[in-house]
């Protein structure tokens, strides 16, 4: 078995408490395009709204002729103005403290180009080695090309990586390229979780700061 070597982090409901923010970004575009508001946070279209790449969300809540359009609307969008109703997880910055001494850290979002101006906000985006979002690849998760590619510029295995995720489509893409995963929160029931960051690094590493999982 290959030792950790790095942990590769999903940004909406793991880094982040993004809920209100990701709503209020898709009810602008669906407002625009005279569609009514996603007002319900537990409704299935807010979860897709969470965790799906823009495309994806765009194809499943609007008609296909105006899918198109709203993506092109999209692009003149500035995620800026939605990034102070999000919050950063509790515990997340001193856990990537201690863990980015003894791993290599990075993203895997089905976020586009919002995802740097985010940690660039909260002051994180020196803790990643590298953050890879839909932009990047052909095919956003489920698929596992985003954790391979990341994987792959990192110079590792994919079972040197570990995967930390809290939708379905995480523990999809990170068992299709074949990578462990632990879930965050209590959003999926089955696999090996953590609710809190305090919990994930005390899990990775010992006292002596050395791989313990």
């Amino acid at each position: 078995m290959n030792p950790l070597k790095v942990i590769i982090y999903d940004c909406d409901g793991v880094l982040f408490e993004s809920h209100q923010a990701n709503l209020a970004y898709y009810n602008r575009i669906f407002s625009a395009f005279g569609y009514p508001q996603i007002s319900d946070p537990l409704s299935a279209e807010a979860h897709i709204c969470h965790t799906a790449s823009s495309p994806v969300v765009l194809a499943k809540l609007m008609a296909v002729p105006d899918v198109a359009p709203a993506l092109q609307f999209a692009q003149g969008i500035d995620y800026r103005d939605f990034i102070h109703l999000m919050s950063e997880s509790a515990g997340l910055k001193a856990s990537l403290t201690r863990l980015a001494d003894n791993f290599t850290l990075a993203v895997a979002t089905n976020r586009g180009n919002s995802m740097h101006e985010i940690l660039e906000y909260f002051a994180l985006g020196h803790f990643f080695k590298r953050v890879v979002t839909s932009r990047d690849v052909k095919s956003p998760k489920p698929a596992p090309d985003m954790l391979l590619l990341a994987a792959r510029n990192l110079g590792v295995l994919p079972h040197s990586c570990l995967f930390v995720g809290d939708s379905e489509l995480d523990q999809q893409a990170a068992a299709a390229g074949d990578i462990p995963f632990i879930a965050y929160g209590d959003r999926l029931v089955t696999g090996t979780r953590v609710g809190t960051h305090t919990e994930l690094a005390d899990i990775l590493l010992n006292s002596t700061g050395v791989l313990s999982y």
